[in-house]
């Protein structure tokens, strides 16, 4: 590409590709000085008379109307020099970057003539000539019907493009786009434009211009064909183009987008970031053949810690047929595929964080900050208040595996007779979260209460168990071994069963169990059977076959939905997880749903719409689609009068709330957007619209306590609707789940104050506080992980199970089925960065911690994190940080530093250097 190349500023201000897509080249109308030209021959010709050029400009006019002068001759001798030098003239030529460069400013007055030239030349290397230059000037003319320069390109096509610059090759692709767009709509041939784009790519891609080169591509729908032009030195670069543009696509563009990238990084062996696209997919058998084709044992490990963290189930046994890995390094990565060393990681952290020692309640209510005159009326020995307690401690404990309530043998059963009914149930499930993921040991802990006389203690004891094993996976299965016991699955009390189902849901979450299906879906289906525990056996399938779409259970599920023999059990306010357990069926597979929605609109109870919504938004999580956010607001829209069916309208709208944050939460801008619109719907909403926003706040942002939010549910949690009230203190709940934010802590100590009297409201208060330090701060809920680009099904699965509660939570969460807040460990996770060295032990390194910065497209290599401080190892990572090793001692084998990540020692690396 010349140097000089001046073209570049024809057609605007150096003001990138924003000017570009506008296709205007307004600034090709104005003179040296920057000021309007008019158009026309006749009057550019005026212009130039009355404007005073200077000596070495009135020369280049001279030359250049010399040049036109002699094409227009009979000698064809002469056509050659001139247009060579004519062209040298463009290429050469300096200029400010606000104008038209000088030669193309002169030669403009005589496009006609030349125009007129080309057509009555007789073909001939001089023609194509021609056609090369009058494509350059063509630039200075934007009349949206008038692709001169792609029409005299077409016609020159065997030209040197990328000597004009690189502004005309971009005005070039434009104009390729425009035009590929008509001749599409009237059907008419683009091989020629294809060709000529397939010139372009290169060119761009070698100029650092990976973004023109990968829009152009899919503009012309030609992506598939990307990997061909890409080399060691470009990949990354595209890769991180194509992956960070899937979110503003529509379906099935953006999985087309991903499983090119894919095919890059396969093909120059970055197997982490490969891994990482194949679960974006959800594609099993992707992420099963990208396991299996690893032979290097350590990076191995390390694909199986990140396939872990989404809790994919794949089989080791049969990939590990490999003769040449030792049986030992199999155990290994079974152990690192099945997080069965989370627990003893997570107490890593914990040690060096000094934060082993157990908090009580006390340390998290603070109570002696209330003001004084409440401060005892908020402590008050109740059963209700035990409960809460029980739960503050189950979450600021989770995972540490000790606390002075539930594990402390001097107060060892005392806390559970301080409950009463359910409330002993939820109790002795809190054992399940403090010993999470620690399944050898915990079942030791639990195993007494397996035996108890008491219904409520049993069932609290299955559901415990099904806590603990959640994300983590022994070969013996216990899970399925206690939980489907036919002593406990039909055990005559069905708070037991119910228990035993949610159990098997959360411990098998996203496994894909097949031998849960002949368990679960025949209490779903059975008629007979009490709504509670069909739809919590139709729910634990949903999260245990999440965005799998299989045919077997939603057909089932279906049915049932559609059979008139159901259609009283329907209207149980349980229903609702029937539908939720359908919509998770479909998680994430955004078109693949519309045969499930067609066969809906045939059913004809109240159920169905909102049964539709919420299958809808489950296919469309996290996708950021805007036509979706739109037509969930139409709904939400909607003015439905009093009728029979207004439960069922009523709960359409509110999964349309719900949606739109579930819709809107993978995309930056769309989250702000949306964070807009609910201030409207608060605003003018119907009652029940005004319940659902605080928790499609908090939905939108879990773990990341953004000010506005928190201050917004902060007035809503004062709200005169005292559900409205009780949904925004869960939601500020929500929002710093994990954090210790200060801020929320404060303003959840004055709702203690204010709602000493309310029950129900000094209870979510009390959740509220627990789940704010949740895991003693070193938690999170964020379904989002591996630098955000990883959206975990299951976790999303939990949160939103919690959420169709809420929606109720009177007939719910504040009754007493308060154990479905135990949905929300499915997305609890340690916000941790662990390194490790190639045999899984720690491995303590310097690492700068900060704010993640977006390098996409920016030039050179720029820093990833700003405002950051170096730590050592292992570190806590707060939402939208990011980590970088301090030197390069060590070669990171994950393409992220998030969760667990093994380092190998760096060849090259020489101490001191």
């Amino acid at each position: 590409m010349a140097p000089n190349s001046d073209t570049s500023k024809a057609t605007d201000k150096g003001k990138g590709k924003a000017k570009a897509t506008d296709g205007k080249a307004d600034e090709a109308t104005k003179g040296g000085d920057g000021q309007p030209q008019a158009n026309g021959k006749k009057d550019d010709d005026k212009v130039d008379a009355a404007e005073e050029l200077s000596e070495e400009d009135q020369q280049l006019k001279s030359e250049l109307d010399l040049l036109v002068e002699r094409l227009t001759e009979s000698d064809a001798s002469l056509y050659k020099p001139a247009l060579e030098a004519m062209k040298t003239s463009i290429k050469t030529s300096t200029s400010s970057m606000t104008a038209v460069p000088k030669p193309l400013k002169f030669l403009r007055p005589h496009y006609e003539t030349l125009t007129k030239l080309y057509e009555d030349w007789p073909e001939g290397e001089d023609k194509a000539s021609l056609a090369d230059v009058l494509s350059v000037i063509g630039m200075t003319f934007s009349d949206e019907d008038r692709q001169d320069t792609l029409k005299y390109r077409l016609l020159s096509p065997s030209q040197d493009i990328g000597s004009w610059g690189h502004e005309y090759t971009r005005h070039l692709a434009l104009e390729i786009g425009e035009v590929y767009a008509k001749r599409i709509g009237a059907d008419e041939s683009v091989l020629d434009l294809v060709q000529l784009a397939l010139v372009l790519v290169p060119l761009f891609l070698k100029s650092n211009a990976e973004a023109d080169a990968v829009d152009l591509m899919s503009e012309l729908e030609i992506i598939d064909q990307l990997p061909g032009f890409v080399d060691e030195n470009t990949y990354s670069r595209v890769c991180l183009y194509l992956v960070s543009m899937v979110n503003v696509l529509t379906f099935p563009e953006n999985e087309q987008f991903l499983r090119v990238a894919h095919r890059i990084y396969k093909t120059y062996n970055q197997h982490a970031q490969a891994m990482v696209i194949a679960i974006r997919l959800g594609d099993r058998s992707l992420i099963g053949d990208e396991f299996d084709s690893i032979d290097d044992p350590a990076l191995k490990k390390q694909l199986a810690f990140m396939v872990a963290r989404q809790k994919i189930v794949l089989n080791v046994r049969d990939s590990a047929d490999n003769p040449d890995q030792p049986e030992s390094d199999t155990e290994v990565i079974e152990e690192a595929l099945y997080n069965i060393k989370l627990s003893e990681y997570f107490k890593t952290l914990g040690k060096e964080l000094n934060i082993l020692e157990p908090k009580t309640t006390e340390d998290i209510y603070k109570s002696h900050l209330e003001s004084s005159r409440v401060a005892g009326m908020t402590n008050l020995d109740s059963a209700r208040h035990n409960l809460a307690a029980a739960f503050v401690n189950a979450f600021v404990n989770a995972g540490f595996g000790n606390d002075k309530m539930m594990l402390n043998d001097d107060e060892k059963d005392t806390w559970i007779w301080k409950t009463k009914d359910e409330g002993m149930m939820s109790t002795v499930a809190s054992l399940g979260t403090l010993l999470m993921w620690d399944v050898e040991n915990g079942l030791d802990k639990i195993d007494k209460y397996t035996y108890a006389q008491e219904p409520q203690i049993l069932a609290g004891a299955m559901l415990a168990i099904g806590i603990m094993n959640s994300g983590t996976r022994l070969e013996s299965m216990p899970a399925v071994a206690l939980l489907a016991d036919s002593d406990k699955l039909e055990h005559k009390n069905p708070l037991v069963r119910t228990a035993c189902i949610m159990g098997l849901g959360l411990s098998h979450a996203g496994s894909q169990n097949e031998e849960l299906v002949d368990i679960l879906l025949p209490i779903a289906m059975n008629a007979g059977e009490d709504m509670q525990l069909s739809a919590m056996a139709a729910l634990s399938l949903g999260l245990i076959y999440i965005g799998s779409a299989n045919p077997e259970i939603s057909e089932s599920l279906l049915t049932l939905l559609m059979d008139d023999d159901h259609k009283t059990r329907l209207t149980d306010k349980w229903a609702r997880f029937l539908s939720l357990g359908l919509g998770l069926l479909f998680f994430g597979r955004q078109e693949e749903v519309d045969v499930a929605l067609e066969t809906l609109k045939a059913a004809e109870h109240p159920v169905a719409q909102p049964t539709t919504v919420l299958v809808e938004i489950c296919a469309w999580a996290g996708t950021g689609a805007v036509l979706k956010i739109q037509d969930l607001l139409h709904i939400c829209n909607e003015h439905f009068e009093e009728s029979d069916d207004k439960k069922g309208d009523e709960l359409e709208q509110v999964y349309a709330v719900l949606g739109i944050a579930l819709v809107a939460m993978g995309e930056d801008v769309g989250q702000e957007m949306v964070l807009r619109h609910f201030g409207h719907l608060m605003h003018y909403g119907e009652a029940n619209i005004r319940r659902a926003v605080p928790l499609a706040m908090g939905l939108i942002s879990p773990s990341n306590p953004q000010m506005k939010v928190y201050d917004t549910l902060s007035r809503y949690s004062h709200d005169n609707d005292n559900d409205v009230a009780i949904n925004a203190i869960f939601a500020m709940g929500l929002l710093g789940a994990g954090t210790n934010n200060a801020r929320l802590a404060q303003l959840l100590r004055q709702l203690a104050s204010y709602y000493h009297r309310d029950q129900e409201s000094l209870f979510m208060v009390r959740i509220a506080q627990g789940l704010l330090h949740m895991g003693k701060g070193t938690m999170t809920l964020n379904p989002f992980h591996t630098d955000r680009q990883i959206l975990s099904r299951v976790s999303t699965a939990g949160l939103l199970a919690v959420l169709v509660a809420m929606i109720d939570a009177k007939q719910f969460i504040t009754s007493n089925s308060h154990y479905l807040l135990y949905f929300l460990v499915t997305a609890m996770h340690p916000r941790f960065l662990v390194t490790l060295d190639e045999n899984l032990k720690p491995l303590t390194v310097n690492v700068r911690v900060g704010q993640a910065v977006d390098v996409v497209g920016q030039a050179g290599r720029p820093k990833t994190i700003t405002g950051w401080q170096t730590q050592s190892t292992p570190v806590l990572l707060a939402y939208g940080e990011r980590a970088e090793l301090e030197d390069e001692e060590y070669i990171s084998l994950s393409s992220t530093l998030e969760g667990l990540v093994i380092l190998r020692k760096n060849p090259d690396w020489e101490e001191g250097k």
